[in-house]
Parts: C-alpha cells; sequence; structure tokens
C-alpha cells in the first residue's frame, strides 16, 4: 500500500439522475423511476466498512429529500456529508440566483438531517467552468470551505484547462478565499488525462489507473478518487440513448465492483477533510 493518503469520494445520485441519460429521461419522470441509490450506497458502506476506509458523501439534495435514513447511516458510519447542490443541474445552465437557492437548499437539509456542518461541495458533472467560475463566491458566501468541482482538462461538458492539478487555496473573483481539490490528471508528453475515477475506472484498463494514480502518489502528491453508486449495478435499467452516451454510462458496470475492491487495498484513503488537513489547507 502507497503511504501518501488519498480522497475517496461518493456521488450520491441515481442512474436516472445522469447527464449522460439526460437525452432519454426527463427531469419530471424522476420520481415515477425505479429508485435504486439506497441499494447501491449501502453496498458500498458495506465494502468501506470491510475495509475500514474512511471516505465522502456528495449527496444530492433530491436523493437526502427522499432518503433522510440513507443520509444518517452515511453519517452514523464515520463518513464525511458533502453537497452535491440540489436537483444535479449543470451550473453553467443556472442563473447565479437559482444556483445559490439551491445550493442553500441543500446545504440546510444536510444539515438538519445530519446535526453536523456541511463545509465540501462539488457540482454536477463538474459544472464549474470558467463559464460559471461565479459560483465559486456563492460557494464562499454560503459557507462552503472547500470545493472539489474543478477538472483541469478540456471535455465536451466540463474542464478548467491549465488550473491547478493538486490541492490548493484559490481566491474567487470577490475576492473570497476557497481550497479547492481537483479532480485528479495524469500529466503525460502533449497531453492531460482525466483519471480521478468514474467512467474513466470503467473506460481505462485497470492496471492503467492503477498505474496512474499510482504515479501521482509517486510525485508527492494525493489523488481525490471518484465514484458514483450507480456505477457498481450492472443490473439498472438501460435506455436508448447515443453511442457515446451509452458508452460513458454502461461501460464495464459489471467490472466496476471488483475494481473498487482491488484500489482500495492498493491505495490509502480517506475523507477530503482528513486528506486536506494534512495538508493544513484548511487550517491557514
Amino acid at each position: 500500500m502507497e503511504t501518501i493518503t488519498n480522497a475517496l469520494t461518493i456521488d450520491v445520485e441515481d442512474y436516472f439522475q445522469v447527464a449522460a441519460l439526460a437525452e432519454a429521461i426527463s427531469r419530471d419522470d424522476w420520481s415515477s423511476m425505479e429508485y435504486r441509490v439506497e441499494r447501491n450506497t449501502d453496498r458500498l458502506l458495506a465494502l468501506l466498512d470491510e475495509h475500514n476506509t474512511r471516505g465522502t458523501f456528495f449527496t444530492l439534495g433530491w436523493v437526502a429529500d427522499k432518503s433522510p435514513d440513507l443520509v444518517r447511516r452515511i453519517h452514523r458510519a464515520g463518513h464525511e456529508i458533502a453537497s452535491h447542490g440540489y436537483s444535479h443541474q449543470l451550473v453553467y445552465n443556472q442563473t447565479p440566483d437559482t444556483f445559490r437557492e439551491e445550493t442553500r437548499r441543500s446545504k440546510g437539509l444536510l444539515e438538519e438531517i445530519t446535526g453536523a456542518p456541511v463545509t465540501g461541495y462539488r457540482a454536477a458533472s463538474y459544472s464549474i467552468t470558467n463559464e460559471s467560475r461565479w459560483a465559486l463566491d456563492i460557494l464562499a458566501e454560503e459557507g462552503f470551505v472547500w470545493d472539489s468541482s474543478i477538472f483541469p482538462v478540456r471535455h465536451d461538458r466540463y474542464g478548467m484547462p491549465g488550473t491547478p492539478r493538486w490541492p490548493h487555496r484559490l481566491e474567487t473573483d470577490k475576492g473570497y478565499s476557497l481550497v479547492e481539490f481537483p479532480l485528479t490528471t495524469l500529466k503525460l508528453p502533449g497531453v492531460t488525462l482525466p483519471i480521478a475515477g468514474g467512467g474513466y475506472f470503467r473506460l481505462f484498463p485497470y492496471w492503467f489507473s492503477q498505474w496512474g494514480l499510482g504515479r501521482v502518489n509517486r510525485e508527492g502528491e494525493p489523488f481525490i478518487f471518484y465514484l458514483h453508486p450507480w456505477e457498481i449495478d450492472p443490473g439498472q435499467p438501460r435506455f436508448d440513448v447515443s453511442a457515446l452516451s451509452r458508452f460513458r454510462h454502461y461501460n464495464n458496470l459489471d467490472k466496476c465492483e471488483y475494481r473498487l475492491r482491488r484500489l482500495i487495498k492498493r491505495f490509502r484513503f480517506t475523507a477530503v477533510e482528513d486528506v486536506l488537513n494534512e495538508k493544513q489547507l484548511l487550517t491557514t
């Protein structure tokens, strides 16, 4: 096991809330869809308990409203609860007023359920980009201390290429201070590859993910790994979407849980707040 401590994060949302399936599933139909996030999150909780591993659960407000007991189970198991917004809308498709209202609503709901402060945030589909950088000011104004929404890559849905790759303290446009834990990338000659988890963990061969994440640790830096509960659920309903969306969402669902177990055995993991405290970013 590597000696660097990394961050393990779970984005608690259901399969029908994913941007890749939005072309086939209307937001108005969410309440009538087969609800699978509870059983899948409980499987992840059992897996983490088995390996004595703590993580950060970025919980969607919509899910917290529907399943407050699930949020309590995550909290009672000793994991960090952070916000994933309320309705999983892309930030750059929202107005600042809507973003503020949803962010405040989700934070308040999670704090009411757990009785503990919620200081961390991750945007749906990493949608804080140069176009929606204003959201960082709102996060600071609403009491968040740290964020993990910025992916320093080029992508059709997200990304801030050229931004710092490692945890750091940033200054927002209005001059607020916020700690950012960007999604992990691998720097290769001429290219910066996303390697932080999710679809990339399922798309790349396992050996490549392990090698790439190990290289990050050998550079002396922690990586941040993310996964969604639906990614360990090959039995979820299938939808007729574009070839690209189908590939992004359904690729290697049947292998993901086994790969996750291997990864947890190979690397040292804990919650985001623990890693940021270890780097003294939350105490300066």
